[in-house]
């Protein structure tokens, strides 16, 4: 009586893999995932159980079939970057200075309901009130622009 019958094992890697995956999201391991468990539900279906040499040819095949597939969908996923999060979300957004930004100093805008720190990419002094938006983020000090 055999316990583990092949389809166990190519079902077992197949989950392995996708738990690699996981961990390693670099689009491989997933197709190599798909070949195993699409290969022991073919063995489980006894399309060719006793044979173990096209078993390994199959998962070799369509491991390579959903390479190909999880390339083109991880190239679409990888190309198009989320939005910006925390304060670099604030690049471009418009706010007021709420303590004016002398020549070489460090002011505060407000940008939505939070003051932050803000300089100037020049150095140059930005009066009281005045309407900026943001350029850039260095550290912890927004880098404001006047709105003209």
């Amino acid at each position: 009586m055999n316990f583990i019958e092949p389809w166990h094992v190519w079902i077992i890697l197949g989950i392995l893999f996708v738990i690699i995956e996981i961990f390693d999201p670099a689009f491989f391991f997933i197709a190599l995932g798909i070949g195993a468990i699409v290969t022991g539900l073919l063995s489980l279906l006894h399309f060719y159980s006793a044979s173990i040499p096209l078993q390994i040819v199959t998962f070799a095949v369509l491991s390579f079939i959903a390479f190909l597939f999880t390339r083109k969908v991880g190239k679409k996923v990888l190309r198009h970057p989320g939005s910006e999060t925390n304060v670099y979300a604030l690049k471009g957004k418009t706010g007021f200075i709420t303590k004016a930004i002398p020549a070489d100093g460090k002011g505060y805008v407000k940008i939505g309901g939070e003051e932050w720190v803000a300089i100037t990419p020049d150095a140059s002094a930005v009066e009281l009130n005045a309407k900026v938006t943001v350029l850039d983020v260095d550290g912890n000090k927004l880098v404001v622009g006047i709105v003209q």
